[in-house]
């Protein structure tokens, strides 16, 4: 009671007008409406104001800019801060402040638009953390909403360890580090694997600074290159390489790890400013060498699987992490050069002998032709002089024909030995590579390991039956075959050839013969033992010319000496008979002087 009795009346009250049914007049309205007015915010179409955060579900955010009315915002508009709260402050864009409806319209998304240049601008200027809202993929990475302008992330910035799945990310919220503006083209990329890297060198110091060489420690393969495998150590990587993975070949390391996998490992090497380390797996178990049956030894036989082939041999990996060279001369008894992929290839299970055997440096050597025999242990019995075999061309040279008779067993027919009547200049005339030529084997040379041998020698010597053909001065008919500087070739009856000096194929009219002409030769010269025959076509014409000259002189002769000799045979005749006369008379005074 005593309170309502201090309240005192309003000294300007209209009662009057109170109990006419108008508490206030004319004027006051109008200073209230001008205050309220006064109290809004004065804005206009266009604008970008900041809004308080009133109300939130799930379709609408309801913002108060201090506007007669509230402005409503869809929810897709805040997507990219899942933490947006009532009363939060937000930058928004008038875009009409009535409809038809008298409501307010705002966009959030416009009113960060209308700054996001200045402010990605700022955000790399200061290396600022931002959030974005993951939209979608694209190639090589996302696309990110960052202060409503769409940003790129690369795949390879989105975390420190390769991604595997994209599609986890898509529709997140993150935080990022703007990495690069284009200002022409008005791009941006952006990265979240920078704000954890600076945690993670940090990270990687402490870790670093308390490893030692041979410490022993658990990880979980991170990555599988065909190089090696990454291991996360807990904050730093190491790297496993595929050497260093088995002591086994390795050729792909997913044969020996998968992702995910946890291990143990231990540290081989590491450097501290680079912040590499090596790791190794195979470490933690025994070398195999030092496995190895302490039994085996030189000339034993193993068997294995070819894991490396190269030119010069292939490696058999005669145990896990155990491996032997079979070197290609060691492959087979043939001494032709070859490659050792004609023996054998990549995952061959082969037999071999032990060569070589030395445990200290863990090497090995095999050889496969030691199981079979040497082909050269009783080559005279196999190969005696004088037998006929079939052989195979393998190779030429300016002197003669190199063939093999079997794998291991090679010889030699010199070019003389090739025919008895062809005058053979280069082998290759006469045969060719990897045909079949019959040979008679000549010499055997055991120390080097060839055979001489001849072809010619199959057939009997022709020069026997041409000695009595081709006789000296006998005429023969001849084709010129070939015409060099020292004279012409000509192609003789049986096969067999000859040979003329340019100054015996000059015809009788004074031309020089030409390649292809046929004309008759005569023999000058018969060497059995070179097998060389010297012809002559010049000298028919020109003996026959010397014979005439030679009858025409006798016969000139001839006519002159009966008047010469005449005379003579008289006094001859007397002379014989005066010598007659003679005896006689002796005799018959011999006669009258015994009768005496």
């Amino acid at each position: 009671m005593s309170n309502l009795t201090n309240i005192q009346p309003l000294e300007d009250f209209d009662w009057e007008g109170f109990e006419q049914g108008s508490a206030q007049t004319e004027q006051s309205r109008e200073d209230q409406a001008a205050a309220y007015e006064k109290s809004l915010n004065n804005v206009g179409d266009h604008d970008v104001v900041d809004g308080t955060v009133i109300s939130i579900n799930k379709r609408e955010v309801v913002v108060n800019i201090g506007y007669k009315s509230d402005g409503i915002i869809s929810a897709n508009e805040f997507r990219y801060n899942p933490d947006l709260k009532v009363g939060d402050t937000v930058e928004v864009y008038i875009e009409n402040q009535e409809d038809k409806k008298g409501q307010l319209i705002l966009s959030h998304k416009k009113a960060r638009a209308t700054k996001s240049w200045e402010r990605v601008n700022a955000a790399l200027e200061n290396e600022e953390i931002i959030k974005g809202f993951v939209k979608c993929r694209t190639k090589g990475g996302m696309i990110v909403d960052v202060f409503g302008i769409e940003a790129f992330l690369p795949g390879s910035q989105i975390d420190v360890k390769p991604i595997r799945d994209y599609d986890v990310f898509v529709g997140k919220t993150m935080e990022f580090k703007i990495v690069k503006i284009n200002q022409d083209y008005r791009n941006v990329v952006v990265s979240h694997k920078a704000l954890i890297e600076a945690e993670l060198e940090q990270q990687k110091k402490e870790i670093i600074s308390k490893l030692e060489k041979g410490q022993v420690l658990e990880g979980t393969v991170k990555n599988i290159t065909s190089y090696g495998v990454f291991i996360d150590l807990g904050g730093v990587d190491g790297l496993i390489h595929i050497t260093d993975l088995s002591w086994g070949r390795v050729s792909d390391p997913h044969e020996v790890v998968e992702l995910d996998q946890k291990l143990n490992v231990v540290i081989l090497d590491f450097d501290e400013e680079k912040k590499r380390i090596a790791l190794g797996l195979k470490q933690l178990t025994p070398h195999p060498w030092d496995a190895l049956d302490a039994n085996l030894k030189v000339g034993d036989k193993v068997k294995g699987k070819v894991v490396v082939m190269a030119d010069y041999g292939a490696f058999i990996e005669v145990a896990p992490g155990v491996e032997g060279l079979i070197h290609v001369s060691e492959m087979s008894w043939s001494q032709h050069l070859r490659s050792a992929q004609d023996f054998m290839k990549v995952g061959d299970e082969v037999e071999a002998v032990i060569l070589t055997l030395d445990r200290e440096e863990r090497k090995m050597s095999l050889g496969i032709k030691q199981l079979k025999e040497d082909p050269w242990e009783n080559i005279e019995q196999r190969y005696p002089v004088g037998s006929k075999h079939t052989a195979r061309v393998r190779n030429f040279t300016n002197f003669g024909v190199f063939v093999e008779i079997e794998e291991g067993v090679d010889g030699l027919i010199h070019i003389s030995d090739l025919s008895w009547t062809k005058k053979v200049k280069h082998p290759s005339e006469f045969t060719q590579i990897g045909a079949e030529i019959e040979v008679l084997v000549l010499e055997i040379d055991k120390d080097n390991r060839r055979l001489s041998l001849g072809h010619k020698q199959l057939e009997e010597n022709p020069w026997d039956v041409f000695e009595t053909v081709f006789t000296r001065d006998s005429v023969h008919e001849g084709t010129i075959v070939e015409l060099l500087d020292k004279g012409a070739v000509i192609q003789l009856e049986y096969g067999v050839e000859g040979f003329a000096t340019p100054k015996h194929l000059v015809k009788e009219d004074g031309s020089q013969a030409q390649q292809g002409e046929k004309l008759p030769f005569k023999v000058i010269e018969f060497n059995k033992e070179s097998k060389r025959i010297i012809l002559s076509h010049s000298r028919i014409f020109e003996d026959a010319t010397r014979t005439e000259q030679r009858e025409a002189r006798k016969a000139e002769r001839a006519a002159k000496r009966p008047a010469k000799e005449a005379q003579p045979a008289i006094q001859n005749q007397a002379a014989s008979t005066t010598l007659g006369d003679i005896d006689a008379l002796a005799e018959l005074k011999a006669k009258l002087e015994k009768g005496e």
